[in-house]
């Protein structure tokens, strides 16, 4: 039951962006084994006045940069995160062509009982 939240810079087609989504979804399913269909992603956009980034730990980011934040139950393992990064810098550099500099992921891990999917109710508690 990931949730994801992409910032970038704003000016990108529309393909484009759903390319960042379909990438995205693949990777998630590839290494967590999120159900089919649970794709709960919002893209947010930015002029260059509000987005701002540096070369910080040796990365040369370019303009294209995407923050992703990625917010999953507290099961996953080191390894399964590590994967994850390592796919989906490899699924966007595919599609739509975001070069691996410019991905820069963050993951917060939830309790399962601090998810409430629709009605109300704790699901997973």
């Amino acid at each position: 039951m990931p949730t994801i939240h992409i910032s970038m810079r704003a000016g990108k087609p529309e393909a484009y962006r759903q390319a960042i989504f379909d990438s995205l979804y693949r990777a998630l399913r590839d290494t967590l084994n999120v159900p089919q269909d649970d794709q709960f992603m919002t893209i947010t956009e930015h002029e260059a006045a509000n987005f701002r980034y540096g070369g910080a730990f040796g990365v040369a980011r370019s303009d294209d940069l995407l923050y992703i934040q990625i917010t999953v139950f507290n099961t996953r393992t080191a390894q399964q995160k590590k994967a994850l990064f390592q796919r989906i810098a490899q699924l966007l550099a595919e599609s739509p062509g975001i070069r691996p500099e410019d991905v820069f992921v963050t993951l917060a891990d939830a309790p399962r009982e601090n998810w409430s999917v629709g009605h109300g109710l704790a699901q997973f508690a």
